[in-house]
């Protein structure tokens, strides 16, 4: 029988691909400490030795269906067409797990749920899979994403979370998963004035509310008390809002027993702004 043998929150934000240099001067003389926080996320994950690792994408935006990558291998020169003035030229050359992709389909149509594993050559990349497996060095690993559908409440999230469990307890293999994406996703504006001279700082997350809700979550997560986050998301979260509705999480604790879900979480990075948006990494045990 497969089994989660692993999971974690992440942060992908691309700030985090910037040189080192530039990134110091952000933090007024120190770096991002999600930058070692990522260090310390893979030394959980090669803990872990799993066979695959399932990373759900917060920027994957699908409408109607949940989807799942099935691609076997990807390789080739990733531009954000979000910051194409520093986030380009990054080469990614990874293997996907097709028998898994197709697995989670096949358990989703016994079920019911929308959700379906595409192939498709020039199905594009997104940051949030290319930065981790980037500054995680998960190249070693076949990859498999998951998309966050944009037309969905948080029971389908959930529904689609299912799924992947059963799919990992069919498939025989050991997992990690990773949410790749923020807490509260509310972005300062443009012509927005840093409130402390660290960049990095929780001072600059765009509103004290939403610094207090993902503090909030945090201490749950540390607890493992997922069914505190579920029982207020829909008068909490999802109104700050967080990344995606929160796919990227949703999903990650559905397959992980949606409210049943006691795995507790260790805080492996300071919590941090990033152009106003609440991130940190979280390893969760699931074994």
């Amino acid at each position: 029988m497969g089994q989660i043998v692993g999971a974690a929150l992440v942060s992908h934000h691309p700030g985090l691909m910037q040189c080192e240099e530039f990134r110091v001067l952000q933090g007024a003389g120190a770096d991002s400490d999600l930058i070692p926080g990522y260090a310390r996320v893979r030394e959980r994950i090669a803990a872990a030795r799993p066979d695959a690792i399932v990373i759900f994408d917060s920027h994957w935006f699908t409408t109607g269906y949940h989807l799942i990558d099935a691609g076997r291998h990807y390789a080739g020169m990733y531009v954000s067409d979000e910051m194409p003035w520093y986030l380009h030229g990054v080469p990614y050359d990874y293997r996907g797990h097709p028998e898994l992709a197709f697995l989670v389909d096949a358990v989703a149509r016994e079920r019911g749920v929308r959700a379906r594993a595409v192939q498709h050559p020039d199905l594009p990349r997104h940051y949030p899979t290319i930065n981790v497996i980037k500054q995680m060095r998960l190249d070693g690993w076949p990859i498999v994403t998951v998309s966050s559908c944009q037309n969905c409440e948080t029971q389908h999230f959930l529904q689609s979370g299912e799924v992947i469990g059963e799919a990992i307890r069919r498939s025989g293999l050991r997992v990690v998963m990773l949410a790749s994406g923020a807490l509260s996703h509310r972005f300062n504006g443009i012509d927005w004035t840093p409130n402390h001279p660290r960049i990095f700082h929780e001072s600059n997350v765009s509103r004290p509310e939403n610094v207090e809700s993902d503090k909030r979550a945090i201490a749950a997560f540390r607890d493992g008390r997922h069914d505190r986050i579920l029982a207020d998301w829909d008068e909490d979260y999802r109104k700050r809002p967080w990344e995606a509705h929160g796919a990227h999480y949703l999903q990650m604790v559905g397959a992980l027993g949606g409210a049943h879900c006691r795995s507790p979480g260790t805080v492996l990075s300071d919590y941090e702004n990033a152009r106003g948006t609440g991130n940190v990494h979280i390893w969760f045990d699931t074994v």
